[in-house]
C-alpha cells in the first residue's frame, strides 16, 4: 500500500518561509519521479515543482521560479519544497505526488498524498 504523507505546513507571515516534507511508503522510491502541486479555494490543482527519480533534474513553475525549491532524499524516501518570499498568493493546499516520469500536470501521477495547508498572511 502506497502512502505518500505531507508534514511542514502552517501560517506564516508574507515574505517568510516553510518547508515542505513527504515522507513516501510502499513504493520503490528511487524510481518514481516526484512533484508538488497546490490548490487553493475555488481553483484548480496546479503544478508547482518536480523531480526526477535520480534528482538530478528539477523545474519549477514560473509562478515560484526563485523562491521555490524542490529535493529529494532518497535514502530517506523523500521530497522536500522549500519555500522562500512566500506570499499570500502562495496560500492553498500543497500535495506531493509520484509519477512513473517527471510530468507537469497533475493527471500524470498515479499516488497522492493528502496535502498539508500553506496559509501566507499579508
Amino acid at each position: 500500500q502506497v502512502q505518500l504523507v505531507e508534514s511542514g505546513g502552517g501560517l506564516v507571515q508574507a515574505g517568510g518561509s516553510l518547508r515542505l516534507s513527504c515522507a513516501a511508503s510502499g513504493l520503490t522510491f528511487s524510481r518514481y519521479a516526484m512533484g508538488w502541486f497546490r490548490q487553493a479555494p475555488g481553483k484548480e490543482r496546479e503544478f508547482v515543482a518536480r523531480i526526477t527519480p535520480s534528482g538530478a533534474g528539477t523545474d519549477t513553475a514560473d509562478s515560484v521560479k526563485g523562491r521555490f525549491t524542490i529535493s529529494r532524499d532518497n535514502a530517506k524516501n523523500t521530497v522536500s519544497l522549500q519555500m522562500n518570499m512566500l506570499q499570500p498568493e502562495d496560500t492553498a493546499v500543497y500535495y506531493c505526488a509520484a509519477a512513473e516520469a517527471p510530468r507537469s500536470y497533475a493527471a500524470a501521477y498515479r499516488y497522492w498524498g493528502q496535502g498539508t495547508q500553506v496559509t501566507v498572511s499579508s
